[in-house]
């Protein structure tokens, strides 16, 4: 038995094997020698000269050379034929009908790692038939036996409750190999065998080659990992790896048992946090005593962070799961106490007031990018002394994640005290009332209809940042002095005479200040 091109198990015997058994002892192997490893399932006898039409694959084809009696010279197209079909082997009876093998065939034979066997003349195809059909029942029955005995075990490990370590054990037992469970970018859940091992657990080289052996653990339609099993000695057989889909499949039920319990647990923690955040969960001593209870501690100073996924098309659920998990991962490595909840459109953590909020963004992100190229953008709060601070900490934090990113792009970090005048212009919630300002203090500048208009409207930023600097604001935009003082001229033609009234300079600086925030 051995693995197909397409992942499936072939049952049966090998080409090498059949040439061991009694009825063929004084057979003796001609060309081919590279496919004695090519699986034989079934027999079938060449009679006829058109058996292309009835020979299937994994057969081992036998013939006594009477279709072959009168070309000779296409013998070599043969081997090619069979070979293209799947066929294992071809075994020949010379000296009645076909006195040698062809050169040609015997060529075209070794090339393609075709085995070619010669017969001994006294021994009959009925005896061979019988022989090794035999043998590959029994070989069948076998594995079969091995494969239901060790599903049976599997079984019993789910059903008592137990989890992935429980399966890894009772394979590596029953295989008396390394074994391991993985997620999808390789990391061990799970494992059962020397520590020495594990580097060979993590990344296979192949999915099959004697020292290894890796099955996809699918459950619903979602790749959720590997089984993979190592031998260090390289003896792990084709057999093998049926009882590891059989380890697969059961891991698939641990794997979606552990998320359905894992997705209420979630929901219910997060429930909580809502109501935190909300203020509507109760007082601060109730508040810190059942966050104890999800091994949070809300009842020091801590620090709210929101993450939000930057714009992305698609189904998002997938991908907020992955960032659940990178936030989840980054926290835990920093505060172990910290809390961490996924709502619909963004992650929300909250850790100690100690903590380095920043690296863990950073860790955070860094753990995101490993598994696609989407982004989020953080929010950071103010401090929160007490659990009845916190509803006004999530805000701070939600407000600089989404200011942070209308200011900076995607994948911007933002802290609620670095927003300056954008957290006073992120109040005004009459978006329309923006718009009026803008276009009422900006006039023909406020629209890109005209395409100096960005031109000019960079002109006035720099002028403004620089208190009015002319010769600093010439050598930041690279202009001539007596071109920047026609600038100033047209600028002031159109917007007033704003170098010499600093409310009008205060109103072109927040007109600036809200486009860039709000994008109009």
């Amino acid at each position: 038995m051995r693995l197909a091109s397409t992942g499936t198990i072939l049952h049966g015997v090998s080409v090498g094997e059949v040439l061991g058994v009694s009825t063929l002892a004084g057979a003796r192997l001609i060309a081919g020698e590279a496919g004695l490893g090519r699986i034989v399932q079934r027999l079938n006898v060449m009679e006829v000269p058109d058996i292309l039409a009835w020979v299937k694959p994994h057969e081992l084809l036998l013939t006594t050379g009477y279709p072959l009696r009168n070309t000779p010279q296409s013998l070599g197209r043969l081997v090619i034929d069979l070979d293209e079909r799947g066929l294992s082997a071809l075994a020949i009876k010379l000296g009645r009908y076909l006195d040698e093998i062809p050169a040609e065939m015997i060529e075209q034979a070794d090339r393609l790692g075709f085995p070619i066997i010669q017969l001994a003349g006294d021994v009959g195809f009925d005896d061979i038939l019988n022989q090794v059909l035999t043998d590959i029942l029994n070989r069948q029955a076998a594995v079969l036996a091995r494969a239901e005995e060790a599903h049976r075990a599997l079984v019993q490990v789910v059903l008592a409750g137990g989890g992935l370590e429980e399966v890894t054990a009772q394979v590596a037992e029953l295989l008396d190999v390394s074994v391991a469970a993985t997620d999808q970018v390789g990391t061990i859940l799970a494992s059962s065998g020397p520590a020495e091992h594990l580097p060979a657990l993590k990344r296979p080289a192949r999915v099959f080659d004697g020292h290894h052996a890796v099955v996809p653990v699918v459950a619903g339609g979602h790749h959720h990992g590997r089984i993979v099993a190592y031998s260090a000695a390289g003896t792990l057989r084709d057999s093998d790896v049926g009882i590891l889909e059989r380890a697969a499949t059961v891991a698939a039920l641990v794997v979606t048992r552990q998320e359905a319990v894992a997705a209420v647990e979630s929901k219910y923690r997060a429930d909580f946090l809502r109501d935190v955040l909300t203020g509507r969960a109760g007082g601060g001593d109730r508040v810190a005593t059942r966050g104890r209870g999800f091994g949070w501690d809300l009842a020091r100073p801590v620090t709210v962070l929101v993450a939000e996924l930057d714009p992305l098309g698609g189904d998002e659920r997938p991908v907020q799961d992955r960032l659940l998990a990178a936030w989840t991962s980054a926290v835990r490595r920093h505060d172990g106490k910290g809390a961490v909840v996924s709502f619909s459109h963004e992650v929300v953590a909250i850790v100690g007031s100690g903590v380095d909020t920043r690296r863990v963004a950073k860790d955070a992100a860094g753990a995101f990018a490993d598994q696609g190229s989407a982004t989020f953008s953080t929010g950071m709060s103010r401090v929160a002394e007490t659990a009845d601070h916190l509803p006004e900490a999530y805000s701070q934090a939600l407000k600089a994640a989404r200011v942070g990113r209308q200011l900076h792009g995607v994948s911007s970090v933002a802290h609620f005290d670095q927003l300056g005048v954008y957290r006073l212009l992120s109040l005004v919630q009459d978006t329309a009332e923006l718009h009026a300002f803008v276009r009422e203090t900006l006039g023909q500048l406020a629209g890109d209809d005209d395409p100096e208009n960005a031109d000019l409207r960079r002109t006035l930023a720099v002028l403004l940042d620089t208190n009015l600097n002319v010769a600093e604001t010439a050598r930041r935009l690279h202009f001539h002095y007596n071109t920047l003082r026609y600038r100033i001229g047209k600028l002031e033609r159109l917007l007033g005479r704003f170098t010499e009234d600093a409310h009008l300079r205060l109103n072109l600086t927040l007109a600036l200040h809200v486009l860039r925030m709000r994008g109009i």
